[in-house]
């Protein structure tokens, strides 16, 4: 199991590289890219915290450098979001509110075991796999360009869940059964990823129709689901609401874990 690339700080700030970074966005563009940067921001925030928990010293390295590769990716999306009034990067990350912000439920379930991770990361890798393949062709040049830099960062995120599904699923009767049971509980929340919210309706040509990912999403979850000899769980989906700020009750924790520092020390650097 190979970790992700290095990271630079270079590659870390995308803002740098972005077609119309310039430019402001529409109040539309700026609460779809609230959507995508929160739904980093807060994988990156959890995928951190198995930093020197990982279950090898290789996946500290590679759960560490995929957070990094969300943390940039939400670096660009919030600092084009917030150029619509003038809020920074830092101002959405650290000074809103949990009703604030926007992201999926998906990406607020708990860690839990490393089963458990590596089940949210298979769902939410897909996810963005085809999100920002499709999103590459918007005509909203910056979030094209956020784009196609974050595809190809999350086409390594997807491969590397997928081989760790197929790995603790085929391993002993433990780690099977924990993968099973990981897959059971976060499934119900990948059903809101792929709901068409009224905003899409005014981003025609700008944002991606969520629904229109669920094939490509559903093709290859089931592949991998084959290979690996498991069935796709069943049960009712999750209320979700995240896109409206309901959230699930462990953003809470992430926030204020998140936020602690910059709220105490507002305006400190380093």
């Amino acid at each position: 199991m190979k970790p992700t690339p290095h990271v630079t700080v270079d590659e870390l700030d995308l803002t740098a590289e972005l077609a119309g970074s310039d430019a402001a966005a529409t109040p539309a563009a700026a609460e779809y890219a609230l959507w995508l940067g929160d739904d980093a921001l807060i994988l990156s925030q959890q995928l951190g915290e198995w930093i020197a928990h990982a279950p090898e010293l290789e996946e500290d390295v590679a759960l560490a450098n995929i957070a990094l590769d969300l943390l940039g990716h939400a670096r660009s999306l919030l600092r084009y979001a917030g150029s619509v009034d003038g809020r920074s990067e830092d101002d959405l990350a650290y000074f809103r509110d949990e009703p604030d912000f926007r992201s999926a439920w998906l990406f607020e379930q708990p860690n839990g075991d490393f089963a458990r991770t590596i089940a949210r990361q298979l769902i939410a890798s897909t996810y963005l796999f085809e999100l920002y393949s499709a999103l590459e062709r918007s005509k909203d040049p910056t979030l094209a360009a956020v784009a196609a830099k974050a595809v190809k960062e999350v086409e390594y995120h997807r491969d590397h869940a997928e081989q760790w599904t197929l790995r603790l699923a085929g391993g002993t009767d433990e780690s099977r059964r924990r993968m099973i049971r990981g897959l059971a509980d976060v499934w119900p929340y990948a059903d809101e990823l792929f709901r068409d919210e009224p905003l899409v309706n005014d981003l025609d040509t700008v944002a991606v129709r969520p629904s229109t990912l669920r094939d490509g999403f559903d093709a290859r979850i089931g592949a991998v689901f084959a290979e690996a000899g498991l069935e796709t769980p069943s049960g009712p989906a999750a209320a979700g609401g995240g896109r409206r700020g309901i959230h699930f009750p462990e953003l809470g924790r992430i926030l204020a874990e998140m936020q602690v520092l910059a709220r105490q020390h507002p305006g400190a650097t380093w």
